[in-house]
């Protein structure tokens, strides 16, 4: 049996409702995104993938982060990042607060305050809490990250506004639930908490569909 079968067997017997779901809409794979994997080589590319990401389209994103490579020489190391200015980065495609973001981020891998490759081998918690320490990083960037780059099975970004909506409209409730209200919703859902997220945001865009995601 699959990863994805063992989790979305222990996700339809630990709520009906996301049987329901799951029959409605099928077992999206919470782990694809886009064609991530051909560009980003290690953790910090990936990271500056999410900063780059930030409120924007997913095709953009891309297209943006492929000029940042050309801008530094073609390689995106916290080194090249650093070496070119934020007018630089921004002629390349970025904000201003988006080009500094990337410095911040590179300038803590150098200093030492932040080991992206290590995040690898600690747990959700401590990776999220590193990476929200990073200047322009929020919580729903880091909890993506963790999804996308060290494909963690449980995380769910209660605080996402796609999330409750979709909670609000598979539960019929009469209003959209609170942060706290979705996370202790989800409770029973561990540890498959990544793929219940999936299953949520493909609610609200329909089967056959990519997940319905929040992109800043």
């Amino acid at each position: 049996m699959s990863d994805l079968d063992t989790a979305y067997r222990s996700l339809a017997k630990a709520d009906p409702v996301l049987a329901r779901l799951i029959e409605a809409v099928g077992r999206p794979d919470p782990f694809t995104w886009s064609e991530s994997h051909q560009l980003t080589k290690g953790n910090f590319q990936a990271m500056a993938l999410h900063i780059v990401g930030q409120q924007i389209s997913t095709a953009a994103a891309f297209t943006i982060y492929g000029r940042v490579v050309a801008a530094v020489g073609g390689e995106l190391t916290a080194a090249s990042a650093q070496s070119v200015s934020v007018d630089a980065l921004r002629a390349a495609g970025l904000s201003r607060a988006k080009a500094s973001y990337l410095h911040a981020l590179a300038a803590r891998e150098l200093d030492g305050l932040l080991d992206l490759d290590g995040l690898s081998s600690v747990d959700d918690a401590e990776a999220l809490a590193a990476l929200t320490a990073v200047k322009g990083v929020g919580l729903w960037s880091a909890q993506m990250f963790l999804v996308h780059q060290l494909k963690r099975t449980d995380v769910l970004p209660a605080g996402d506004v796609g999330i409750r909506r979709a909670v609000e409209r598979a539960w019929g409730l009469e209003s959209l639930p609170t942060v706290e209200e979705a996370r202790t919703r989800a409770l029973p859902w561990s540890p498959y908490r990544t793929y219940a997220a999936a299953l949520l945001w493909r609610s609200l865009a329909g089967p056959g569909q990519g997940p319905a995601r929040r992109t800043d």
